[in-house]
């Protein structure tokens, strides 16, 4: 909500030939794209006055600790310039909270281990599977018993569902109850706590380098690189890469498929030896652009190359000249032919960093930045009621 439609500020001639690239080249000057790129709307995360205290409690740690939990909570002051927070994960704490942050890959897992209907001396574990669930994936019905106690909770008290994983990747998604959580917190845009899994900030000195590593042409021995964990020859992505493959040498790097273990440098300075890595995402989805653009590219200093949700959507992001998009060529071949024109034409390739210039890269911080968003999401909000309905 809040957000605009911008409107998009010309379209890329898909290329038909090498030298018709040659010719056409970038659409966008420097100046165009950071005219078109700036109707996007700001990230509404300022802090302009000290807040009023508010308290969040996470109900499950992440994924049951895995990625550094448990551990003591963010100072969201000092890390995010968010005053006012008082962050629980003592259950005790639970008829203080303002706000209660539930992991969905945890719920789905954990159906018996919820709070208690406010105010009840007992509770049933089909009760609370049933206030879930509507109706557990088919096997289940809620019953009146259950519908009374959904949404029995301290006065005020928000629950806020929080998921990173696309829909593709979220089991259990359309079995929830409605009206169960008051406010979803996801990577999408439209999420009542928008927390991206990166985004691009203007740098306040232009002679201060931005963060990650620099495009270092002279570093760069290979053309294409790809570290993918998770292979899958059904998925799109493993599908394009084949066909790609065919036409330019692809260096895989990642725990299963043709993939070979990433060298001991660790990720971004392998990825930062190669003038380009396809930021491919697990399934297409709206607003659905992780870490593999923010982290493995942008901050390697190697030219994206995105399949994911469609380039109108990147570009609510990103300038339309970081990236490339394999929706921009009618076929992989055309694609390879772009990349090898690309490798032969440093000046056309440098034009992918113009961005740099100005902008430096931000990566989310998992947990402690959507522990501390929502805090402030309870703190600029108003008290009208509201429930997510589907």
């Amino acid at each position: 909500p809040g957000y605009r439609r911008r409107t998009r500020c010309g379209g890329w001639g898909l290329p038909r030939s090498v030298s018709s690239l040659a010719a056409v080249g970038l659409l966008c000057t420097a100046l165009t794209t950071f005219i078109c790129w700036g109707q996007l709307p700001p990230l509404p995360w300022a802090s302009p006055a000290p807040q009023r205290l508010v308290g969040v409690l996470l109900w499950w740690e992440p994924f049951r600790g895995r990625g550094g939990y448990p551990k003591s909570p963010p100072d969201c002051s000092l890390r995010f310039n968010i005053s006012g927070c008082r962050l629980l994960t003592d259950r005790a704490a639970y008829g203080e909270a303002q706000a209660v942050l539930f992991h969905h890959r945890d719920l789905v897992k954990e159906l018996h281990d919820w709070p208690p209907p406010w105010g009840a001396r007992e509770r049933t574990d089909k009760a609370l599977v049933l206030r879930v669930f509507d109706d557990q994936e088919g096997a289940v019905t809620l019953t009146g018993k259950a519908l009374e106690t959904v949404g029995s909770r301290p006065p005020g008290q928000r629950w806020v569902w929080m998921n990173f994983e696309s829909p593709s990747h979220t089991p259990g998604l359309r079995g929830l109850a409605k009206d169960l959580f008051n406010w979803t917190l996801s990577y999408r845009t439209d999420s009542d706590v928008f927390v991206p899994y990166g985004f691009l900030y203007s740098r306040s000195d232009p002679t201060e380098q931005p963060s990650g590593l620099g495009p270092q042409l002279a570093r760069k021995r290979g053309l294409v690189a790809w570290v993918v964990s998770n292979w899958n020859e059904h998925q799109a992505r493993v599908r394009y890469y084949h066909q790609l493959s065919r036409h330019v040498s692809v260096d895989v790097f990642g725990r299963t498929g043709p993939g070979r273990p990433v060298p001991a440098i660790g990720l971004l300075h392998t990825v930062a030896r190669y003038k380009f890595y396809l930021a491919f995402e697990n399934s297409r989805h709206v607003d659905y652009i992780t870490e593999k653009l923010w982290r493995n590219a942008f901050l390697a200093g190697a030219v994206p190359v995105v399949l994911g949700p469609d380039r109108a959507n990147y570009e609510r992001f990103v300038p339309r000249g970081a990236f490339i998009h394999v929706d921009d060529f009618p076929n992989a071949a055309s694609l390879a032919a772009y990349l090898l024109f690309l490798d032969r034409n440093v000046a056309v390739y440098r034009r992918y960093f113009r961005w740099r210039r100005s902008f430096a890269v931000h990566i989310t911080s998992f947990w402690d930045e959507q522990w501390c968003r929502t805090c402030q999401a309870v703190q600029t909000s108003g008290d009208q009621p509201k429930s997510i309905h589907n």
